[in-house]
């Protein structure tokens, strides 16, 4: 009885996760399918290198994941093939200061930069589209 708890804690310990399932379960991808195709594509690096989606995850290592305008840079720190709520999800990895303050930076450079190229509040209408057209044609 003694043996199968410790070799249940055993395999516990030595749990093996694919990358792709890994980036499922921390909620950087919504979907596995996603998430593999992402790194089949090579946009997700494995300790600064294109890697295939059944590459085994270790703690420790540095994964750098595309998040919309942004790169991410997070370190692993536990290993899960579940995919669990937010928070849990959030203790599996721990994002760079580094990557944080990019992230940061290239935000406020967004938002100064929509300034600049405002965007109508709606759709123009007929008679706009039609003067659109019309000056485009001079």
């Amino acid at each position: 009885m003694k043996a199968d708890k410790q070799t249940m804690n055993a395999q516990k310990d030595s749990i093996e996760v694919r990358l792709d399932k890994w980036l499922w379960a921390a909620r950087f991808f919504k979907t596995r399918a996603i998430a593999r195709d992402a790194v089949q594509s090579g946009k997700v690096q494995y300790n600064g290198q294109r890697s295939k989606p059944g590459k085994q995850v270790e703690i420790g290592a540095v994964i750098r994941i595309p998040a919309g305008y942004d790169i991410k840079e997070v370190t692993v720190l536990q290993l899960s093939e579940q995919r669990k709520n937010a928070t849990l999800a959030q203790s599996l990895y721990q994002e760079s200061t580094q990557s944080i303050e990019t992230r940061e930076k290239n935000a406020q450079a967004r938002k100064l930069s929509s300034f600049h190229s405002p965007r109508p509040d709606s759709r123009p209408d007929k008679k706009q589209r039609r003067q659109i057209i019309q000056f485009k044609h001079q």
